[in-house]
């Protein structure tokens, strides 16, 4: 079992959903998160003043999901999230240990 963790711009939260819904994905938990990588936040007027952004508004997609899905899943993800400009975001596979679902204490595979 892996955990994807998607953080991709929030515009192509929609995309992403659409995407990986055809994989039979079937849960996903979204965070509205603030970042910067390359991009390093940009600056802004406000009120005839300038300021720094740091820290960009960004979308973190987690997706548990069996080993034989990852690849796929990355494809889909990417596909959907691509805007071929700096900020697109990243995608960190890792592994999982164990899953349990709280209501019928099914393990692993089938809690998924």
């Amino acid at each position: 079992m892996k955990l994807i963790s998607a953080i991709i711009k929030p515009f192509k939260l929609d995309d992403v959903r659409e995407a990986i819904a055809g994989l039979g994905i079937e849960g996903m938990t979204v965070t509205e998160v603030k970042g910067f990588g390359r991009q390093k936040g940009h600056t802004e007027l406000y009120r005839g003043a300038e300021y720094q952004v740091d820290f960009l508004p960004k979308v973190r997609l987690d997706i548990a999901t069996k080993a034989e899905n990852v690849d796929h899943l990355i494809e889909s993800i990417v596909s959907a999230a691509r805007t071929g400009k700096i900020g697109d975001g990243k995608i960190f596979v890792t592994d999982l240990d164990q899953v349990v679902r709280i209501r019928t204490g099914e393990l692993d595979n089938e809690a998924l």
